[in-house]
């Protein structure tokens, strides 16, 4: 009640009844409001005596929730096994960030409550683990079978799913696969991200796209920054929001927020190397304590983030040719290229440096297969069948096939040699109203056939 100018305010008319003894009070705060206002007031704060209540262990959240489960179940009319107690409290600590035990362990009982009382009526008895998995998370925005051991055949599947979708890189797929596997096991580094990986090698063999096929599998959001965005030192700021007395200041990080709003996702920082040095030291916290501070003092917690950086530094050395005698090992010079780019703390950081290779021939007629199965997907909703010959398919290979750039020409050739030409009979010819196409090679050009 304290105004600018006058000295009667609460805690003027308070102090003497406290110091006589004639009335005992209990108050509780935050950090921040006792900063605000009870340090300002040396004479009140000093007849108070400061108690800190730390936040409650896991055991000890347990026992909170047996102690109020009787009034819980009374409220909402059911019963709560003991098993969903003990899962409410270790779910919400790993799962929910920026709020404490035993709060959101009471909150996910709670929820968990009003989601099965609007159940029919010989559905609504129990709260079971099942409905607290499902509560946490979609309070955490995590797949449901995450949280429980039905993911463990998924998890089993993950690198044959990834080799399937991402051609030839079976040794940068199997060391992301074995970090993942590593945090699902619980033997990770708890105070790290589930993954920090840096993936170099030559343009178009499917660096970003083995990071945007983990996060389609694992059921999780992907976000992507392009790093040519942050090539000026003012632009780092966007990344955790500008500083006090700067444009932008309320409006908080780029990156910070998108951690914040999905824990649990794969961030893709493309083309590292094109980055602003300053951000190679905003990312040394997060590779080494997953956190990080945004302008307003707010923590991202990246302990759940698979990170992955792309760089085409090395591929220039990777693809030359070695002078002199003896086994070439291209890795060498290209190791000796990201040595140069980045600094020894930051890849002292990382989990692993994968390099990927160029794409050998043999791959390619794979990834054509890919790329036609994309394009039957695309032309179902036109109501029209596609079916592309095996020597057909050769033939795109052989055409498209480029060592340097890798899978993106084989696109291009098929959108010259194939979705030009649909194109144009899909909207005024013969595949106007649908219909079936094949694909053939007559005298070393492609046939086309509708019916």
């Amino acid at each position: 009640g304290a105004t600018s100018g006058g000295s009667m305010d609460v805690s003027n008319l308070l102090k003497p009844a406290l110091a006589k003894g004639e009335i005992r009070c209990i108050g509780s705060t935050t950090y921040e409001e006792y900063k605000k206002i009870f340090e300002k007031d040396r004479a009140l704060s000093r007849r108070f005596q400061k108690i800190d209540i730390n936040e409650p262990t896991l055991a000890e959240t347990i026992k909170i929730l047996k102690g109020l489960k009787t009034r819980y179940e009374k409220h909402h009319q059911l019963r709560y096994t003991a098993g969903s107690l003990k899962t409410a409290a270790e779910l919400s600590e790993k799962y929910i960030n920026e709020r404490y035990l035993p709060d959101k362990a009471i909150d996910v009982i709670d929820e968990a409550g009003s989601m099965v009382r609007l159940r029919p009526g010989a559905k609504r008895k129990t709260v079971g683990v099942p409905d607290i998995e499902k509560v946490v998370a979609s309070m955490a925005r995590v797949p449901v079978e995450r949280m429980n051991s039905t993911d463990k055949d998924k998890l089993r599947d993950l690198e044959k799913e990834l080799k399937m979708q991402v051609f030839g890189q079976d040794e940068a797929i199997g060391t992301l696969v074995q970090a993942i596997k590593r945090s699902r096991a619980g033997l990770h580094h708890p105070e790290h991200p589930i993954g920090s990986f840096l993936f170099t090698g030559p343009t178009g063999v499917g660096k970003t796209e083995l990071a945007k096929q983990l996060a389609f599998i694992m059921g999780i959001k992907f976000e992507r920054f392009d790093m040519s965005e942050y090539m000026e030192k003012h632009t780092v700021s966007r990344l955790i929001g500008a500083p006090p007395g700067y444009v932008g200041f309320d409006q908080g990080g780029l990156l910070t927020d998108a951690v914040r709003k999905n824990p649990h996702c794969v961030i893709l920082l493309d083309e590292i190397e094109k980055a602003h040095p300053d951000i190679f030291n905003i990312l040394l916290q997060v590779m080494d304590h997953a956190t990080l501070t945004d302008n307003n003092g707010r923590e991202a917690d990246f302990r759940n983030v698979v990170l992955v950086m792309t760089s085409n530094v090395g591929a220039k050395e990777m693809s030359s040719a070695t002078i002199g005698f003896g086994e070439s090992t291209p890795k060498a010079p290209s190791k000796k290229a990201i040595e140069k780019v980045f600094s020894p703390e930051f890849r002292n950081r990382l989990d692993n440096t994968i390099s990927f290779k160029g794409l050998p021939e043999d791959v390619v007629l794979m990834v054509v297969e890919k790329m036609i199965v994309e394009l039957e997907v695309k032309l179902q909703l036109q109501k029209v069948v596609i079916n592309v010959t095996d020597a057909a398919k050769s033939w795109l290979a052989k055409k498209g096939y480029d060592p340097v750039f890798g899978a993106r020409p084989m696109g291009r050739t098929i959108q010259r040699e194939i979705e030009t030409i649909l194109a144009d009979e899909v909207l005024f010819g013969q595949l106007e109203n649908g219909g079936e196409v094949s694909i053939g090679i007559k005298k070393d050009q492609l046939k086309f056939k509708y019916s």
